[in-house]
């Protein structure tokens, strides 16, 4: 149906129009436009299942669509936290693309990571400083 460009560049239009004040409050109007015709329809079944097939619909296919639009920005935010590790001296570049590792293996840096947390805040208690490289 779409093209892979055409289609990350619909999901970014629709995600970003729809996370505008505007857009909820013309769903909020849909909604009371909905309520108020309630008694015009008796309440039927058949008025239930107007909203509910909308909304549902709706809800189907805005989950795909920021879901695209999360997928990309996490993709940035992980290539730019990237760039800063290659880029800072003394940072390990071993602690780049954590995200395509094994679960087991995210768990070993992070126990290594919270080691060295563990460390620093008893250095402050200490009154010393919990800055800096703590390898040799």
């Amino acid at each position: 149906m779409f093209q892979n460009n055409a289609y990350a560049n619909f999901a970014k239009k629709v995600a970003h129009v729809c996370g505008k004040p505007r857009t909820f409050s013309m769903a909020v109007g849909v909604i009371a436009i909905w309520i108020i015709t309630g008694p015009l329809f008796a309440f039927s079944d058949t008025w239930q299942l107007v909203i509910n097939t909308g909304t549902t619909i709706i809800t189907f296919l805005m989950v795909f669509l920021i879901q695209n639009t999360q997928n990309r920005d996490t993709e940035a935010l992980q290539v730019k936290l990237d760039e800063l590790i290659r880029a800072t001296h003394g940072a390990h570049n071993a602690l780049l693309d954590l995200e395509e590792l094994e679960e087991e293996s995210l768990d070993a840096f992070k126990r290594k990571y919270q080691a060295l947390a563990e460390q620093a805040r008893r250095q402050l208690v200490l009154g010393q400083l919990d800055t800096g490289t703590p390898e040799p």
